[in-house]
């Protein structure tokens, strides 16, 4: 399949980026000019929002969480994110290493170690440094960041690749809200919820990459002493590191974020396989299995434990604080995870997001946290509480410290922290770029290096005026206009799969009559063992089956319904479209497919590079994707029934749908795409 040309003149959306640059600069600009002014003004934000918006929050992520496991276990499970013969574009290892690492990776490495340890000397409940509290500080860090972080990117994700992918709408988070506001979603409503998608994703980057800066400079620190902890260093390591990214970037997504995310997951497990063979290994499996137990027994008590009767910082400090930045960065990850998942199931989309990260995250506070508590608890290590409690970064490596090849293992975990820095400024410049051009799939380089670039100006700026804590608090406070979106987003895909499962059971049509049932038993044993070459098939789309469909345009201008018949030489379709107002359009469409010939049909000789290795069918495609059934063989008269059958069902939806739809426009596969937005070659097979 063709890949689209890189556009060279700009897909900048004006009403998007310029406000959105606006804002970041006065940020910036001000947060350099008076520093403690604005990390006082955005520490005050941030402690309104938490004490006055945290059951929002909470009860908000519990809906999240709950939406996406209802709509993964429901009949709409098997809804695929593209059209209905679309295929997965990447390997489950290549997705789960992309979602993976832009999703948490360096949170996991910062916190592996330091929550445990801090919530084992600080507890929210009960005395400190006791069992009971090692126990609960592992509980903790597993609820932080298990299920709900993931139900939090996941249903950005999953709405925006629904939306996208199998509608036809713009890769943005505009598209979200297309059920509830239709067509003014491309107008001042859009903007602003792109503009604010921007922003929250800028300053997300920004801040994320200067904790990962910090953890970076504290590891050179360690491995080298004569290389200071220093703004100096940490601005020069983003300078570095942002040109690695821009590298990335201009490579783009396959050769650049593929490769990077396989080689972040390989040496995270290769870290993690080394922590535990050389750790408490037995330890780690028996607190591994514990946790988890108590994790989900009591997950429902801690999603919604606002520790209401006794109020204290905690709370504030930890679970709103990071369910909070989770939903501010959730337009940059989950628009990414979307960018991914073209051609996933629902279910598979669902499972692949929330269980596999949540299972390798239980298992990798085990392995890192669990060591952590077992050399204080057993081996009697205690100086890594104050160590860890006087600076976080250092945690990693004091852990290190008390196991073999101590400098390898570091020099590893510091290449791993800045790969995952690499990554995460990456995917943050494609979605970036694709927020600030409305959509657009394919954008000109440059602008996706400006904005890699311009998110290594913004971390090193603020770590230069001292700003970083100050935006990271402004992070969090914009999860609440998000959080209001993400609600509004989940209703409006909720009413679309409504409307879905009426199409699904009004289309849904007799498999007999598609696999030639009705057609005389000589005629419909030659389908079954006849494996056609392309110039009759070719053909037979060309004659018979274009025939027959101006033969129902015409009876059906006679009626007064518009339709229009359309053939495509090049790649052999043939296709009829009826166009109703306010609703979704009828299209009924024959393709040319290849397919690879089975090993037990009959061949010509195996040895002659000129025959055709593949077998050919006249297959139906509707709006909603393939159908997966063959016409060849059909008489004119035949193909008329079958155009008539599919549009009979297609009136019984428009009968049952509840009322007329905002999404006129929405579309799976229009006549001139295959869903990629390119022209499907009829000699490749079909996946």
């Amino acid at each position: 399949m063709p890949t689209p040309a890189t556009p060279k003149r700009s897909t900048i959306l004006a009403p998007v980026f310029y406000p959105a640059i606006a804002v970041i600069a006065l940020l910036v600009i001000g947060t350099i000019a008076q520093p403690q002014r604005a990390a006082e003004l955005f520490g005050h934000m941030l402690s309104y929002f938490t004490t006055n918006f945290g059951w929002f929050y909470m009860l908000s992520v519990a809906v999240f969480l709950v939406f996406i496991v209802i709509v993964a276990l429901s009949k709409w499970g098997h809804i695929k994110l593209g059209p209905d013969h679309a295929e997965p574009e990447y390997s489950f290892p290549a997705w789960f290493a992309m979602l993976f690492s832009t999703g948490y990776g360096v949170a996991l490495l910062f916190f592996g170690v330091a929550e445990p340890v801090l919530h084992y000397a600080s507890p929210p409940a009960g005395a400190a440094l006791t069992l009971d509290s090692a126990q609960q500080a592992m509980q903790i860090a597993f609820f932080h960041w298990g299920f709900h972080i993931w139900a939090i990117y996941g249903l950005v994700g999953l709405v925006l690749s629904y939306f996208a992918f199998r509608h036809g709408l713009p890769l943005s988070m505009r598209s979200a809200l297309y059920p509830i506001f239709g067509e003014r979603i491309h107008g001042p409503v859009g903007h602003v919820v792109d503009v604010a998608a921007l922003l929250g994703t800028m300053f997300g980057i920004a801040t994320t990459l200067g904790l990962s800066v910090i953890q970076i400079n504290t590891g050179l620190h360690y491995l080298w002493p004569d290389i200071p902890v220093s703004v100096g260093v940490q601005v020069i390591a983003i300078a570095i590191i942002s040109g690695l990214a821009t590298i990335s970037v201009a490579a783009g997504m396959d050769k650049g974020i593929k490769r990077l995310s396989m080689i972040n997951i390989v040496l995270a497990l290769a870290l993690m396989i080394f922590v535990f063979v050389t750790g408490p290994s037995v330890f780690i499996l028996e607190t591994f299995l514990q946790n988890t137990g108590s994790y989900l027994n009591n997950i429902v008590a801690r999603t919604f434990n606002l520790q209401a009767y006794s109020r204290t910082d905690w709370i504030g400090n930890w679970t709103l604080f990071i369910f909070g930045w989770t939903i501010a960065w959730a337009p940059f990850v989950g628009l990414f995870i979307a960018k991914i998942s073209r051609g996933r199931t629902i279910r598979e989309f669902v499972f692949g997001v929330m269980l596999v990260p949540a299972f390798f995250t239980f298992l990798w506070f085990s392995v890192f946290g669990d060591t952590a508590l077992h050399l204080i608890i057993v081996d009697g290590y205690t100086e890594l509480i104050s160590q860890v409690q006087q600076d976080e970064a250092i945690a990693l490596f004091k852990l290190f410290e008390q196991l073999p090849l101590t400098k390898l293992v570091s020099f590893v975990a510091v290449v791993l922290i800045s790969i995952f820095f690499v990554t995460s400024a990456d995917s943050g410049a494609l979605v970036m770029d694709s927020l600030a051009s409305g959509g657009t799939p394919v954008t000109p380089v440059w602008q996706r290096i400006f904005w890699s670039a311009t998110a290594g100006v913004v971390a090193s700026v603020l770590l230069l005026a001292g700003g970083l804590k100050a935006l990271q608090a402004m992070t969090v406070a914009t999860a609440l206009p998000f959080a209001i979106i993400m609600l509004m987003a989940a209703a409006g895909m909720w009413r679309a799969m409504v409307i879905e499962g009426h199409q699904e059971t009004s289309l849904q049509t007799d498999n007999k009559k598609n696999t030639g049932a009705n057609l005389p038993w000589k005629k419909r044993l030659l389908r079954l063992i006849d494996y056609p070459t392309r110039e009759p098939v070719a053909q037979f789309i060309s004659s018979t089956v274009l025939q027959s469909l101006y033969r129902v345009r015409y009876g059906l201008l006679e009626q007064g319904w518009p339709a229009e018949v359309v053939f495509d030489e090049e790649s052999v379709r043939a296709w009829i479209e009826v166009v109703k107002e306010d609703k979704v359009d009828f299209l009924y469409e024959v393709r040319l497919r290849a397919h690879p010939r089975p090993d037990f049909a009959e061949q010509q000789d195996d040895t002659d590079d000129s025959i055709d290795p593949n077998y050919y069918r006249a297959e139906v495609f509707l709006r909603r994707g393939g159908q997966s059934y063959d016409l060849f063989g059909y008489e004119g008269q035949d193909v008329i029934r079958d155009v008539l059958d599919q549009f009979e069902n297609y009136l019984q939806f428009l009968d049952v749908s509840p009322g007329s739809l905002p999404w006129k426009r929405f579309n799976v596969d229009t006549p001139y795409t295959d869903g990629n937005g390119d022209q499907p070659d009829p000699n490749t097979p079909a996946s």
